[in-house]
């Protein structure tokens, strides 16, 4: 199953467009864990294996375990994500944007070490900075398109001056993942639930591809119009797929040794939430 299929196939499954997104900072984690970097996988397996009839995807943050030399635990936790939750797709937070061998050097640590499904991008050095992501058949990459951040506002919304019709940045790069990028159906776009404005029209722009929406819970945006922002459906299919992530008010919903239970009681109310506001 190519990337497209396994997250549609896993929001039916699991009537969900929520992504938990595994942030694991040692020094949030429960008492009998806290500050105890080794404890990284088991804070996040237990995470996985609270919510995953829950979500469509899981979304781990490379940083938070390079920060902490638990790169080898997270390649353990993707093969824990594979092994017990095979239906819900991993998206690899890396953001990566550089070009060339060294490109292709980061696809493989994506896809081959670490085994995900797909991964996130920076495209500000163009098509060259993406190509060599494409070579791996079925693999998802969502590009940074208009971000929930305050200095997204720096460059994101600039009009391209010589560009016919001149288009924001974000447009431009929505124009360009929906057509001559996505040579494979792979492309995705990372757009930021503090936007919904912005969602709307980058769904307009590219009416099919998934969307990676962060800034649900701890940042605030606002599930109900995110949804309505970004998610669309015709004849009861879902042709417009949305993964709206939420990180730490899952993983940090409580401080004791029942974090998982409130961990899951947390995903299922923002599943819930996600979920009525399709109807």
């Amino acid at each position: 199953m190519t990337f497209l299929d396994q997250l549609r196939t896993a929001e039916r499954q699991n009537s969900s467009l929520l992504c938990v997104g595994l942030d694991p900072e040692p020094t949030k984690f429960p008492a009998h864990l806290k500050g105890d970097a080794s404890k990284i996988y088991d804070f996040c397996a237990a995470i996985v294996d609270a919510t995953a009839d829950l979500v469509n995807s899981f979304k781990p943050q490379i940083a938070y375990f390079a920060a902490h030399r638990a790169e080898d635990q997270l390649e353990k936790l993707m093969e824990h994500m594979r092994r017990t939750a095979p239906q819900v797709p991993v998206i690899l937070d890396a953001k990566r944007g550089d070009i060339g061998s060294t490109a292709e050097q980061y696809a493989k640590e994506a896809f081959e070490r670490y085994g995900a499904d797909a991964v996130t991008l920076s495209p500000f050095m163009g098509f060259d900075s993406v190509a060599p992501y494409l070579k791996y058949h079925g693999k998802g990459a969502f590009l940074l398109c208009r971000t929930s951040n305050p200095g997204g506002d720096d460059f994101q919304p600039q009009r391209l001056l010589d560009v016919p019709g001149q288009p924001r940045l974000y447009e431009h790069i929505a124009s360009l993942a929906q057509g001559p990028w996505n040579l494979n159906g792979q492309l995705g776009l990372v757009v930021g639930a503090t936007y919904p404005a912005e969602i709307e029209r980058v769904r307009a722009l590219a009416p099919t591809l998934p969307l990676l929406i962060p800034g649900v819970g701890a940042q605030g945006g606002d599930a109900v119009a995110t949804v309505k922002a970004g998610w669309r459906t015709a004849d009861g299919q879902t042709t417009g797929p949305i993964v709206v992530n939420s990180s730490r008010a899952i993983l940090y919903a409580s401080h004791g040794p029942d974090f998982a239970a409130a961990a899951r009681q947390e995903a299922l109310r923002t599943r819930d939430l996600l979920q009525a506001a399709t109807h």
